[in-house]
């Protein structure tokens, strides 16, 4: 009997890795060079920035009787609370919301006592997005318990942060203050209005679109022609920056997350979060990339934790982008009041050892009751983003 002969077939030889830093060529789609990638994005930014422009614009061209009946509802702070939380829910963005009310503050239609509630529920509502991520594991009971506990600890941590900061804000002005005096500082306006170079920048292309609403349109419509077309242009821009840095970054934010987390947590962590939302202009991007990690064991929630306060701070860049396409004072002071929010918060809840566990621990204890009653997610997720924001609302207007 012959032997067979057993032949290896030769493995195939490994493709060349494509040099991604030259392309831009991160998660699919077609290739771009970094450079071209870039300018791209520093065009939309500047089309972020028009639509600030519109914005204020629109509000302008509203009149003073619109403009008192449009916002009398949110007079109430807890009122303002609710409108930030619904309307980050319904843009599924916490920079378009934020973006929005600097706007709205910059045009001088809102105030920055009514402005700052608004901003503090937009951090909240800010958390729906990953924790609707964690829902695709609920077939997965281990797994759901994980991933539920790593999204909603960033829920429990900015509704503690706004349980605590919000009287306090109320009772004291303690961040509007603290805002407004920085913001004089950056400027040295000592609360004159002040001339924007972004403002004075971005002034062509807004003047030759409202010259051309104005050809057809006037009054109210003019003014509801302009808002829309602003926020449009707020919407688009913002997601297209988001999704260009996504791939120009995507590599380096793996890794980086992975050598950081592998490491352990604390302050490395919270840096790489505040990094990584810089970089892509969206903190649930940065959030909802830590849900499959958890569920699948790869961090803990202690790890987790401190890169969502991170992305917390990380996101506040949005506002003050927006503040640069207004003359006003008053809206870079409202942009500021995002940013110390976000950090009096990790202040609070995480460089205090004490109640560092605190939302830790809220966090477990729902991960596990959720676990064992599913259908209280939907409760909750349904209840605290929709339905008692728009029950305090129509109660407290």
């Amino acid at each position: 009997m012959v032997p067979a002969v057993v032949t290896r077939a030769e493995p195939p030889s490994p493709e060349p890795a494509r040099d991604l830093t030259a392309t831009g060529d991160v998660g699919g789609g077609p290739a771009m060079p970094v450079l071209v990638r870039a300018l791209l994005v520093l065009g939309l930014l500047y089309t972020f920035l028009v639509g600030i422009g519109l914005l204020e614009g629109g509000i302008v061209a509203l009149g003073p009787d619109v403009q008192d009946d449009l916002f009398r509802s949110v007079t109430n702070p807890v009122a303002g609370l609710f409108v930030g939380v619904l309307a980050t829910v319904l843009a599924q963005s916490s920079s378009v919301t934020t973006a929005t009310i600097v706007g709205l503050v910059g045009s001088g239609l809102l105030g920055l006592e009514q402005a700052v509630p608004m901003i503090m529920g937009a951090n909240i509502g800010t958390t729906v997005t990953n924790t609707l991520a964690s829902l695709g594991h609920l077939r997965r009971p281990q797994e759901f318990r994980s991933a539920f506990a790593a999204a909603i600890v960033h829920d429990t941590f900015n509704v503690l942060s706004v349980a605590v900061l919000l009287p306090l804000e109320l009772v004291t002005g303690v961040l509007s203050r603290t805002a407004t005096a920085l913001s004089e500082v950056l400027l040295g306006t000592s609360g004159a209005d002040f001339d924007s170079p972004i403002k004075a920048a971005v002034k062509a292309p807004v003047g030759l679109l409202e010259s051309v609403a104005e050809q057809v349109a006037s009054g109210t419509v003019l003014g509801l022609l302009l808002l829309v077309a602003g926020l449009a242009l707020i919407f688009l821009a913002l997601a297209a920056i988001t999704s260009n840095m996504r791939r120009l970054v995507a590599d380096r934010v793996e890794r980086a997350m992975n050598d950081v987390l592998g490491r352990g947590a604390g302050l490395p962590a919270l840096l790489v979060g505040l990094a990584i939302t810089v970089a892509v202009q969206s903190s649930s991007i940065t959030t909802s990339i830590l849900i499959p990690l958890a569920a699948s064991g790869v961090i803990s929630l202690r790890n987790t934790y401190p890169v969502t306060l991170g992305a917390n701070v990380g996101t506040t860049v949005t506002a003050l982008l927006a503040s640069l396409a207004t003359d006003r004072p008053e809206a870079l002071a409202i942009a500021l009041v995002h940013t110390l929010f976000n950090v009096a918060g990790i202040g609070l809840f995480y460089a205090v050892p004490t109640l560092r566990e605190v939302p830790i621990v809220l966090a477990e204890r729902g991960a596990e009751l959720a676990a064992r009653r599913r259908r209280l997610v939907v409760v909750y997720v349904i209840g605290l983003f929709i339905v008692l924001p728009l029950v305090g609302v129509v109660l407290l207007r």
